[in-house]
């Protein structure tokens, strides 16, 4: 029995030995553990806040870009506008051609626009007997990317513009209201909504006259009695940007035009749609874009079509799934691929299948 207890006596006394080495032995090791929680905490906290300050950077170098970019278009449509403002009275700069030459040295020759549709999404084809470019006029824009331009003509109000500007603004698009004096005087509110919204607002002329029928003196007064107007009943200069009544045009014109401060927009989408009696229905339009979309297209719009005001929203809707994005027109020359009209295909049939330009 004494045996028995010298051996627990023994057995304890070791325990009471060993014990505190027992204590700091775990104590180390929950401190090691708890020392590698920390350091791995440190490392995600780490990580985290370099992906954090990356994405930052990343975002202030896109912010950045985009306020370059929204910078250098203001800085066009500043430059435009000021372009515009010089010749604003309706009268031709005085050195507007060289000594020696007057506009009879520019053809007259009537054109009537035409373009070519193209099934396979590629830009539409088009009349290439003048250079548009060297006049600042286009047909198309940015066809390198997905990038679209909708203009509306206005010649007088039936009932649907009102909600065509809600659409627009329902999608933050900016779009260019092609206006004659005659709806600026008898729509004043809306034209200062059109404004007041950011969309632009451009020339249609006084009375919608076919350009080339005038003579120099006529063009002048078409062009700057409309802009004079708007400034006056408004408040806001006209956007330098002017659409041929008829789309019809001559080298003549284009040359009087952009000696008067304009970019001649014509168009590469277009359908019958003026006729307010007979109207091709909201479906129709719907198919028309989804069948003839392209890069750097720029739709012609009546603002008097009820079809197009049912089938707007729709319209946007299918471009955004395409993936486009609607630019405005002060975007044109800032265009990065070069698309003039003498730079599409030519084809020696393509008279027999044009589209006729008379969409207006």
């Amino acid at each position: 029995m004494n045996h028995k207890k010298r051996n627990a006596m023994k057995i304890m006394l070791r325990i009471l030995i060993l014990a505190p080495f027992l204590l700091l032995f775990t104590s180390c090791e929950s401190k090691d553990k708890e020392n590698k929680q920390k350091e791995n905490t440190l490392l995600i906290e780490e990580k985290h806040s370099k992906d954090q300050t990356s994405k930052k950077k990343e975002e202030q170098k896109e912010n950045h870009q985009e306020e370059r970019k929204e910078d250098q278009q203001e800085n066009y449509q500043g430059e435009q506008q000021e372009k515009q403002q010089e010749n604003r009275q309706g009268t031709l700069p005085s050195d507007s051609l060289p000594e020696g030459v007057s506009y009879d040295n520019y053809s007259n020759e009537k054109k009537a626009w035409w373009f070519k549709r193209n099934k396979e999404h590629q830009p539409s084809g088009a009349d290439d007997s003048i250079d548009l470019k060297q006049y600042d006029a286009y047909y198309l824009g940015d066809t390198s990317q997905k990038v679209i331009y909708l203009t509306f003509d206005c010649g007088y109000e039936n009932g649907y513009t009102e909600s065509m500007l809600d659409t627009l603004n329902k999608y933050n698009i900016k779009a260019c209201f092609f206006v004659t004096k005659t709806y600026i005087r008898d729509n004043p509110e809306l034209v200062k909504r059109m404004k007041e919204e950011g969309h632009q607002v451009g020339n249609h002329t006084v009375t919608h006259k076919s350009q080339p029928t005038l003579n120099i003196e006529e063009i002048e007064k078409e062009l700057g009695d409309c802009s004079n107007y708007m400034k006056e009943i408004t408040g806001y200069d006209m956007d330098p940007f002017f659409r041929p009544p008829m789309g019809e045009y001559s080298e003549r014109t284009l040359k009087v035009s952009q000696d008067m401060g304009y970019t001649t927009v014509l168009w590469s989408i277009a359908y019958l749609d003026y006729d307010v009696n007979n109207q091709p229905g909201s479906n129709y339009v719907e198919e028309h874009f989804r069948t003839y979309y392209h890069n750097g297209a720029i739709p012609l719009i009546h603002n008097v079509s009820s079809a197009n005001c049912k089938a707007l929203e729709e319209v946007i809707l299918l471009l955004e799934k395409e993936g486009y994005r609607f630019c405005t027109l002060y975007e044109l020359e800032n265009a990065t691929s070069d698309t003039t009209v003498n730079d599409t295909k030519k084809n020696d049939e393509k008279k027999q299948q044009m589209d006729s330009s008379k969409d207006i």
